[in-house]
């Protein structure tokens, strides 16, 4: 089976305690079906990925490009219906979340050691998931915005989609006070070796798994991409 490909964040990369990634395309992978054949195709590329980061618990939201949002832990299901972001304190669990052109937004604050991961589209954005979340952290772990730390990951950007999603989910955290905001600025419709993209694909297209955790020692996979800080 061929590596999938691995990128990770200097932004996230720089924090102590913090394993992250963010898997490309898997070269090769015949991925031109439906969501769920896609994502059972690629399955087992994300599996190994998930076990190189030891015994934890993987939870995901079920992403219905809204704003809701829970805090999990161990104990959670694998997947909380009804929302598309999860923040947790718990060393044991693997946030995950799948995109596809939508933004795979990672939040950590690393003073109060709580992490979060936000999937963020058009409709996502227009409900401000990413102002939710920084208010989410203050009220439930007293985080405070200008401790977090917030990544942006590969999304679809002009001219390949009309709106530029991204510059709005920047402006909103601004606005909420986050201390650091990075944004890869790479865009997934212009590079179809790289990444899979929905709306290039016309639908018939893989995922790719973000994934958010905390260090058990070991130095993480994957290769940084250097950005500036926004």
């Amino acid at each position: 089976m061929t590596d999938v490909p691995v990128q990770r964040f200097p932004a996230l990369d720089d924090l102590p305690r913090i394993q992250h990634g963010f898997t490309l395309r898997v070269p090769g992978l015949d991925v031109r079906t439906d969501r769920a054949t896609a994502l059972k195709r690629i399955s087992d590329y994300h599996q190994a990925i998930l076990k190189s980061l030891g015994r934890r618990a993987f939870r995901v939201g079920e992403q219905i490009h809204g704003n809701g949002i829970q805090v999990v832990d161990e104990r959670s299901p694998e997947k909380t219906l009804a929302v598309d972001a999860l923040i947790t304190n718990d060393p044991g669990v693997v946030l995950g979340v799948y995109v596809a052109d939508c933004c795979a937004i990672y939040f950590v604050d690393p003073v109060r050691a709580v992490i979060g991961l936000a999937h963020s589209g058009r409709k996502g954005t227009e409900q401000n998931i990413a102002g939710a979340m920084v208010d989410r952290l203050a009220s439930r772990f007293g985080s405070a915005p200008e401790d977090l730390v917030v990544q942006l990951s590969p999304c679809v950007r002009p001219p390949f989609y009309e709106i530029d999603f991204a510059a709005q989910i920047v402006t909103q955290l601004r606005t909420a006070g986050v201390g650091r905001i990075d944004d890869c600025g790479e865009n997934t419709g212009a590079d179809l070796e790289r990444f899979y993209s929905y709306r290039m694909e016309k639908g018939s297209t893989g995922r790719m798994l973000a994934f958010l955790t905390f260090t058990n020692g070991d130095p993480g996979i994957g290769t940084s991409t250097p950005q500036p800080p926004i």
